[in-house]
């Protein structure tokens, strides 16, 4: 299992008003010393602020944009220590080529997709294929981890276990995946 390393908080508030995730999302960065890494509107008139920092900062800048969220907050988020594959994958990754097998784990909410890949992530030596967030599949998420059979299980049962219940939608895994899924992963 590889360590954290980075940024050592990640945190994540979905609001369900684009205009109120504009002043939650001031609140956040006015109150402690933090970065925005996502402020933006997504599928279907959500808004999505992760921020990162360090631990007492993003604790603090939490709490300050649930209190200005109010009634709009749908999930949140506070990784103490997030994996370090976490922030560049929400710019995108370049898919590593597939070998071995194949896991992916579909989640209603941003914050549910984010905590279940850094459960996945850090629960067996894996590497992270592809993650997507809310854009275009209804505010829905999901991430494909891939690696060697039995690591890729492990990292599913991790990441799908850590979201409770009613937040997750499906889980699969592929052993020995097609080469033209490499194509596949090349566009999620």
């Amino acid at each position: 299992m590889s360590q954290p390393v980075g940024p050592p908080a990640l945190a994540v508030v979905e609001i369900e008003s684009i205009a109120r995730g504009l002043v939650v999302a001031d609140a956040i960065v006015k109150r402690a010393p933090v970065r925005l890494a996502v402020a933006d509107p997504v599928t279907p008139g959500k808004f999505v602020i992760v921020f990162v920092g360090d631990e007492a900062a993003v604790d603090e800048s939490l709490e300050a944009g649930r209190e200005a969220a109010g009634t709009t907050e749908l999930d949140v988020l506070l990784l103490p220590f997030a994996h370090p594959a976490l922030l560049p994958a929400l710019a995108g990754v370049e898919p590593p080529p597939v070998e071995g097998s194949l896991g992916i784990l579909e989640l209603r909410t941003v914050s549910a997709t984010i905590l279940a890949g850094d459960r996945a992530l850090k629960a067996a030596q894996v590497e992270l294929a592809a993650l997507h967030w809310a854009r275009g599949v209804d505010g829905k998420g999901y991430l494909v981890v891939t690696g060697e059979h039995d690591a890729v299980e492990a990292a599913l049962d991790a990441g799908f276990e850590a979201v409770e219940p009613a937040l997750r939608i499906g889980r699969e895994l592929v052993p020995r995946p097609h080469p033209d899924l490499d194509w596949v992963l090349s566009r999620l």
